[in-house]
């Protein structure tokens, strides 16, 4: 190999490390800031100071799960469309190289968690132990794996909580469940919705078939109107009375979420959703759009 060969190759490994730890999936662990924006603390910094620690511990630790559920993965990436081009898959990166990367991104989540309290350390823990679970085998139980992905979702915000130590809403908790179930389902509906062949064919280490395609969309549509629900009966409770000057600006969420919901179905149900639904909200302007106009409503009803 000649030496421009090497330095060529040598570039290609360091555009493929940001590659590997999916840091464009960090933005998952914005989680993490929601119960510390909705107890109107975003702007005490001792609080956002542990939020900002704890959204690096779960950089870290979502990094060692991804390079983890890549690199066992390998082979079925290797015949995915899109997936073959990951770095493992890819043989752009060693096997080598990411078995020894996982124990240190997992050591960095643990030395950021020890600044935190006990409770975010065990639910960093749990998060861990969860997501190598789905890596490893329970990706391929149909239904188990929308519920665990839809947990791993909110387990972010519990983990706000718990790290910056701001009050907890079961309210904020059942419309997470509910949100991200969809959002999950929705993830499972778009991978279907790739496959070509008949109704039989199935995604592989996936416990789905194409034929599943349509109950998935009822289910996370279901979901998703759920979660809307639970916003709508959280607007008349006690807590909302307490934190708002307005509460009743807050009814205008309702239809804006129905229409967010609804509108990024209807995108994966025309096929222009490919990847993680959280992902494809970021690059979408009028998710943008939306999120502004909630914040504007947050702000008019406190």
């Amino acid at each position: 190999m000649t030496t421009l060969d090497l330095r060529s190759t040598t570039k290609s490994q360091l555009r493929a490390v940001p590659q590997a730890l999916r840091a464009h999936q960090w933005v998952k662990n914005l989680l993490i800031f929601v119960p510390v924006l909705l107890d109107h603390r975003i702007f005490d910094p001792l609080v956002l100071s542990k939020a900002m620690v704890a959204f690096v511990a779960f950089c870290f630790a979502a990094s060692g799960t991804y390079v983890l559920n890549d690199l066992l993965d390998s082979d079925a990436d290797r015949r995915h469309r899109t997936k073959r081009n990951r770095p493992f898959a890819a043989e752009i990166l060693s096997r080598s190289f990411g078995f020894s990367m996982v124990p240190l991104l997992f050591t960095g989540a643990l030395l950021c968690s020890l600044w935190l309290s006990p409770r975010f350390l065990i639910l960093l823990v749990t998060y861990v132990v969860l997501t190598s679970a789905y890596s490893i085998y329970l990706k391929r139980i149909a239904i188990l794996d929308v519920l665990l992905l839809a947990g791993l979702y909110t387990l972010r915000v519990l983990a706000g909580v718990a790290a910056s130590h701001v009050r907890f809403s079961t309210w904020l908790l059942a419309f997470s469940m509910f949100l991200f179930l969809s959002l999950a389902f929705l993830k499972r509906y778009a991978e279907l919705s790739e496959l070509k062949g008949g109704a039989t064919e199935g995604l592989e280490r996936r416990g789905y078939l194409r034929s599943d395609r349509e109950w998935l969309g009822s289910m996370g549509g279901a979901s998703g109107y759920l979660a809307v629900l639970v916003l709508a009966l959280y607007i008349n409770s006690e807590q909302v009375m307490a934190l708002y000057g307005t509460p009743l600006l807050l009814w205008l969420i309702c239809p804006l979420l129905l229409y967010w919901i609804s509108r990024m179905w209807l995108l994966a149900h025309r096929g222009r959703i490919d990847q993680d639904p959280i992902v494809a909200t970021v690059r979408d302007p009028v998710s943008y759009l939306i999120g502004a106009l909630v914040a504007l409503v947050l702000f008019a009803a406190a």
